[in-house]
């Protein structure tokens, strides 16, 4: 589909969520942290959350928080919600999740496989299909998807093997 005129572009920082219509790209650049990408084929919907951590423990009064991929994955449930269509109409995928930091050693398990695993059981969860993903490994990732087509296009740089593209 071709890109059109009046492009609004978002990019998604840590935290951060968006959803909108045909004249959307959004962008966002990944370590460890995960996003996922929601696209509606016959309405030319979607959205992006880009999530830090898998969960924390929410006192019963605090507003949802975009940093935890549960509260990430809620907020993006209500504005599919709010669009008057169904989440398992979208196509989804994930992104992410990467080691950073894979010479240093710690007594903790790297945070991007727990990112990676938060955002499959979400997905069972909410009875979603992935269908594709790029996550773990080491480096980074430049992710950038144009909600008007539902193409999604990615950069995977890690410390030694230059980019990749995953389309």
């Amino acid at each position: 589909m071709r890109r059109p005129d009046d492009v609004v572009e978002i990019f998604l920082r840590p935290g951060e969520l968006y959803f909108g219509d045909r004249h959307t790209r959004l962008r966002t650049v990944l370590g460890s942290c995960v996003a996922v990408v929601f696209w509606h084929p016959l309405k030319l919907l979607g959205g992006m959350c880009h999530y830090v951590l898998p969960t924390r423990s929410r006192p019963a009064p605090a507003p949802l928080d975009g940093r935890y991929g549960d509260e990430a994955f809620c907020l993006m449930l209500q504005e599919i919600r709010a669009a008057h269509t169904l989440p398992a109409e979208y196509r989804v995928r994930m992104f992410g999740g990467g080691n950073m930091f894979p010479g240093m050693s710690c007594n903790r398990a790297p945070i991007g496989p727990q990112n990676v695993a938060a955002a499959r059981a979400l997905m069972r969860q909410h009875c979603l299909n992935c269908i594709g993903a790029h996550v773990e490994g080491i480096g980074h990732r430049h992710l950038l998807f144009d909600v008007w087509s539902g193409r999604v296009t990615l950069e995977h740089t890690g410390p030694q093997d230059g980019v990749t593209a995953c389309r």
